[in-house]
């Protein structure tokens, strides 16, 4: 049914999907696009979110090279298998010379934006951050940059930013608070986590919000509140993908969410944040074996390929059953790119930035000394 619904997007829809665009949609709207399973309302809802899409990318689909550096995180969410309190998981960090390699790597593959992603690792502070940020920047002082290393006080963020990193990728995973409560550990908290990302938006990075869908106790008012967020915020990343359940995790018994919601909730993003750069994350691929090429049906434009060491693509364990862990990264861009072309879409691998990007800036009210 997935595949039918996002593959007929046509002429016979256009006119009912240009009523989503152009306008803001109410409440009620969106609930209803939230939560409808009807196959002409979804092929309507996904061809205006491709069109929107299109307008602002072509048919453009930019790769980044993901490094998952460090298992290790301080935090205990309830959802998350790197959490604190998972002691059945084999953890590992990665060298900066580690890192510096994959880099390596994905420069001769043609990457030209590089993502590290960990956990909220107190080993890698400040400092080492910086180190890392540098060397990377000056040995592909072309390419971008992106950090996901979750919430760190202003003066990290400014100096991150002046070593070089472009962009920062801080999932808040849902705006609804009481959901938040749920979801993560007392000592966490929503507030803070908006606070991050308005922060790095005004100290000048390209920043990505982003919320799993299906998750346990979320309903579609706390998906509402998350559509209602991306348009305050206007990210210039949204990271979507459904909830996963790790099985050492408080939810390693609940289901997982649904391809189709979460494939409603990326043409939704798109709808709500025209220019945004939206991910066809692994997740997608995971639950479903052309997830990700439906994702990019319905609105999603970026990929991002695991240039991981291979020994420790598996211990990096969010979710269970992740794809893709075993794949050498060259097999894995090949690949990758040869199903976007078959699916309709121009693989690039360039910077691929925001399509609002003007260059960077020095961030205001800088409170670093010189």
């Amino acid at each position: 049914m997935h595949s039918d619904v996002s593959s007929r997007g046509d002429e016979k829809n256009r006119g009912a999907g240009e009523k989503l665009t152009g306008k803001k949609l109410t409440d009620a709207q969106l609930l209803h696009l939230i939560t409808t399973e009807d196959p002409g309302e979804m092929r309507e809802l996904f061809a205006a979110a491709g069109r929107v899409r299109e307008v602002h990318y072509g048919k453009a689909v930019y790769f980044r090279g993901l490094i998952e550096f460090t298992s290790f995180c301080k935090n205990n969410c309830y959802y998350c298998g790197l959490r604190k309190g998972n002691a059945k998981i084999e953890r590992y960090r990665l060298s900066p010379e580690e890192i510096l390699a994959c880099c390596r790597m994905g420069d001769t593959l043609g990457y030209k934006t590089f993502v590290l992603q960990g956990g909220e690792d107190p080993f890698f502070d400040d400092e080492k951050i910086t180190g890392i940020v540098s060397a990377i920047k000056k040995e592909f002082p072309e390419s971008a940059l992106t950090l996901s290393l979750g919430e760190r006080p202003r003066e990290s963020y400014e100096r991150f930013f002046r070593a070089g990193a472009d962009r920062y990728l801080l999932r808040h995973e849902t705006a609804d608070p009481a959901h938040y409560g749920k979801m993560h550990p007392p000592e966490m908290s929503l507030a803070e986590r908006k606070n991050c990302l308005r922060e790095l938006k005004k100290i000048g990075f390209q920043v990505g919000a982003g919320f799993m869908t299906g998750s346990p106790f979320q309903t579609p008012g706390c998906l509402l509140q998350d559509l209602r967020f991306m348009e305050e915020l206007q990210p210039e990343m949204i990271g979507i993908g459904p909830f996963i359940p790790q099985a050492d995790t408080p939810f390693g018994s609940q289901s997982a969410g649904s391809l189709n919601l979460a494939l409603r909730m990326v043409a939704l993003a798109r709808l709500a944040v025209p220019a945004a750069l939206i991910p066809a994350t692994t997740a997608m691929g995971t639950i479903a074996p052309d997830g990700r090429e439906l994702a990019l049906k319905a609105g999603a434009n970026v990929v991002m390929p695991n240039l991981s060491p291979q020994n420790v693509r598996k211990l990096y364990a969010l979710y269970d059953n992740k794809i893709c862990t075993g794949d050498e990264a060259a097999a894995c861009r090949f690949c990758i790119e040869g199903r976007i072309r078959s699916a309709g879409f121009e693989p690039l691998m360039c910077r691929g930035d925001w399509a609002g990007f003007t260059g960077r800036k020095t961030p205001p009210g800088n409170t670093l000394k010189k």
